[in-house]
């Protein structure tokens, strides 16, 4: 019986994913990324990978005003919002 080779490892099989690619990091900021992957069982790219992953699930202000905007809903102006949050915090 042959043994095959893992399926991975075929041409055809790889998904190509895009690559990133940081120059000039400073080395103190290396070995602590280096450290707290290994802190956390993981390989310095999956740990980098996953923080990487974290920062695009929060959204920017901007992504948060666009989105906000396109809601629709009440008239009350800024101030008037304002003054209602200061008197509900006032109250507890």
């Amino acid at each position: 019986m042959a043994l095959l080779a893992p399926k991975w490892r075929h041409a055809e099989s790889v998904i190509a994913m895009p690559t990133i690619q940081v120059k000039g990091v400073p080395a103190d900021v290396h070995a602590a990324l280096h450290r707290r992957a290994a802190a956390a069982g993981q390989s310095l790219q999956e740990f980098v990978l996953g923080r990487l992953r974290d920062e695009v699930q929060r959204p920017t202000l901007d992504e948060l005003f666009e989105r906000i905007g396109h809601r629709s809903g009440g008239k009350i102006g800024f101030k008037a919002a304002a003054r209602a949050v200061r008197a509900d915090r006032d109250s507890r």
